[in-house]
C-alpha cells in the first residue's frame, strides 16, 4: 500500500509498531544500563573538577533517583541508532528509492554527532562552568555543599541538549533531501536562527558572558556548517532531477 493510499488509522499503526520496537530495545538497554550505571556514576564523581565537592543525599530517595536516571541515559545511548532507524523506517514509504537509500546513511552520521555534541559539553563546557560556579561561590563566601542528585541533574541538562543540537546538520541535509529546505531559505532565516540559538545557549549556561560564548560560538558554527552542507545536498538534488527530466523526455520520444 501506497502511503499516500494509507488511512489515519494504517498510519497510526505503523507508527505504534516503531514505537513498540523502541520500547522493546529501551528495556533491553535498561537491563545492561543497570548494571553499567554504578560504575559511570563513580567514574564523575572522581573527575577533577567534582572530586573536591562534598556530594550528599539530602533525600532518601536521591541514590536510587540518580541511579535510574543514569541506567536511562546509557540506555538512549546504546539504542540511538535503533531509535534513528525507526524513525526512518516511519517516513521512508513516503521517500523515492534512491532518497531512501541516502537517507538511511544518515544514521550512523547522526549518532556521531549526537556522541560529538555530549562530549563536547562535557570534556569542553562543563570544566569551565565547574570552575566558574565554583570560584563564584569562594569569593561570595559560600560553602559549597552540593546534592548528588542536583550535581547529576545539572549535568544532564548541560550535556544532553547538546547531543540533539549536534543534530542540525543531518536535519538540514535530510530535510533538504526531502526538498523541504534549501540553502536559500536557510541565508534568509539566518539573523533568526542565529537569535534563536543565543536563546538557546542562554538557557543552558549560567549568567556568565564567556561561558555564553563558549556555548553560542559552536553553535553559530553548527549552523553554518548546515548551510554549507544544505547547499551541497541542494546542488546533488537538482542534478539528479535533471536527471530525471532529461530521462523522460527520452523516454517520450522513444515512444513516439
Amino acid at each position: 500500500m501506497k502511503p499516500r493510499d494509507m488511512t489515519f488509522l494504517a498510519h497510526f499503526e505503523e507508527l505504534r509498531k516503531r514505537l513498540i520496537i523502541i520500547a522493546i530495545f529501551l528495556v533491553l538497554g535498561l537491563v545492561i544500563g543497570f548494571f553499567l550505571a554504578p560504575t559511570v556514576i563513580d567514574y564523575l564523581q572522581s573527575i577533577p573538577e567534582a572530586e573536591d565537592f562534598p556530594m550528599n543525599a539530602f533525600q532518601l530517595t536521591d541514590p536510587l533517583q540518580v541511579y535510574i536516571n543514569f541506567a536511562f541515559f546509557i540506555s538512549i545511548i546504546l539504542i540511538l541508532p535503533v531509535i534513528f532507524y525507526q524513525l526512518w523506517a516511519f517516513i521512508s514509504p513516503g521517500l523515492a528509492e534512491k532518497e531512501r537509500k541516502v537517507t538511511l546513511s544518515y544514521i550512523p552520521m547522526a549518532t556521531v554527532l549526537f556522541l560529538a555534541g555530549i562530549a563536547f559539553s562535557y570534556y569542553v563546557l562543563l570544566p569551565y562552568i565547574m570552575s566558574f560556579l565554583g570560584t563564584l561561590a569562594e569569593r561570595l563566601n559560600i560553602t559549597e555543599q552540593y546534592g548528588i542528585n542536583e550535581y547529576f541533574s545539572f549535568l544532564f541538562r548541560l550535556t544532553l541538549p547538546f547531543g540533539f543540537l549536534f543534530q542540525l546538520p543531518v536535519a538540514v541535509m535530510f530535510f533538504t533531501r526531502l526538498g523541504l529546505m534549501t540553502p536559500m531559505l536557510l541565508h534568509r532565516i539566518r539573523k533568526y536562527a542565529y537569535f534563536g540559538l543565543l536563546v538557546v545557549a542562554g538557557f543552558i549556561t549560567p549568567p556568565e558572558l564567556v561561558t555564553h560564548l563558549m556555548v553560542t560560538l559552536p553553535l553559530f558554527l553548527l549552523y553554518e556548517l548546515s548551510v554549507v552542507i544544505s547547499r551541497y545536498a541542494y546542488r546533488k538534488r537538482m542534478k539528479e532531477e535533471a536527471a530525471r527530466q532529461r530521462a523522460m523526455v527520452e523516454s517520450q520520444s522513444k515512444d513516439q
